[in-house]
């Protein structure tokens, strides 16, 4: 501990000193199971870094850089999305300019459905969404005619709270007006949409939903942190390009242990791990990081199953026309969870 200082870690130090000396030990790592393994087949893992609307909650992915390097990469990239691809990273992954990605589960199911040549490989944290409504609303059955503002139609926030109203009996398509976010695509922004009454409910994510209440802007009308079905089932996962998976078994598996690490490490030291993501720049705000990594449950790992979150979400989104893929194809055909179930083994509960 003596190279803390006033109160300050440098990234490389935290993350670099936990690699080196005990990580292992810190989040039950069975060392012989490690060592056991062989090296990577490639020295170079590129992880996809989406933008700032969808940073906080993916912290395990951006603050296992150096824990990645321990695992035998010696080419550690974080790729922005390529300028034709508007969405969730999908397409810059297809195209081969990343290697994994951190992704919300609808959309991973929406990519399958699509065939796109992706794989899910592991859940990665439990919920981290907050349904949040005006003094308009109390309930989801309340949105019933109102407004509801979503940063794009078909992405990531359109497409989940149409099968939160379909699950209460609102039809997405009829019952609720949505609310496109003109450009700019800001947190910012977003809130002020909100705040300005020309919407009664929102998505939130982190680090949204914490400003949100930091500013006493609206109320939740659910958390998927807290609330069933949905706190029940992973909230966001880890999928990779195909081919990436079938030439480098190793390297995928290293590669998703480093990612469980660093998954512990937001769980066990949230203050360091945030100050990671403010000094890396992912996030400008530290006091919102950290409430964020409090607040997601990233230790749900050891005890949600990422096959049933696939099926949940696919048999809601197949309901209402989403998606036409079968729950049981999605998973026979985009999601390997060996390399998953193996870890689970290694680490201890």
């Amino acid at each position: 501990m003596d190279r803390y200082r006033g109160g300050h870690w440098s990234r490389r130090e935290f993350l670099g000193g936990l690699a080196l000396a005990g990580t292992a030990g810190l989040i039950g790592l069975a060392p012989e199971a490690a060592a056991a393994d062989p090296p990577p087949e490639t020295k170079t893992i590129r992880l996809l870094q989406l933008p700032e609307l969808l940073v906080i909650c993916y912290a395990p992915m951006l603050v296992a850089e150096e824990l990645l390097r321990g695992e035998g990469f010696s080419d550690v990239r974080y790729v922005k999305r390529m300028p034709a691809d508007d969405g969730i990273g999908i397409k810059t992954m297809v195209a081969g300019q990343a290697d994994m990605q951190s992704i919300f589960a609808p959309d991973l199911i929406t990519a399958l459905d699509g065939g796109a040549p992706v794989v899910g490989l592991m859940g990665l944290h439990g919920g981290c969404l907050e349904l949040v409504g005006s003094e308009r609303v109390r309930t989801i059955r309340d949105l019933k005619g109102k407004r509801i503002a979503v940063v794009t139609m078909g992405g990531v926030d359109h497409v989940f709270l149409s099968t939160m109203l379909a699950y209460v009996g609102l039809n997405p398509s009829n019952d609720v007006q949505w609310v496109p976010l003109p450009p700019p695509t800001t947190i910012p922004h977003f809130i002020h949409l909100f705040a300005e009454g020309e919407a009664d409910a929102l998505l939130a994510w982190p680090p949204i939903a914490q400003e949100m209440r930091a500013k006493g802007i609206g109320h939740v009308l659910l958390s998927t942190a807290k609330d069933p079905p949905w706190s029940q089932y992973f909230c966001c996962m880890v999928a990779a390009r195909k081919e990436f998976v079938q030439k480098n078994p190793a390297a995928t598996k290293r590669a998703l242990r480093a990612i469980l690490k660093a998954d512990q490490l937001c769980t066990l030291d949230p203050e360091r791990s945030a100050r990671v993501l403010v000094e890396k720049s992912y996030t400008p705000r530290y006091d919102y990081a950290l409430q964020s990594l409090k607040d997601v449950p990233y230790g749900a790992w050891r005890d949600y199953n990422p096959e049933a979150t696939v099926r949940f979400h696919a048999l809601r989104m197949r309901e209402i026309g989403l998606i036409k893929s079968t729950p049981q194809k999605i998973i026979a055909q985009g999601t390997d969870w060996r390399f998953f179930n193996e870890l689970k083994k290694e680490l201890k509960a």
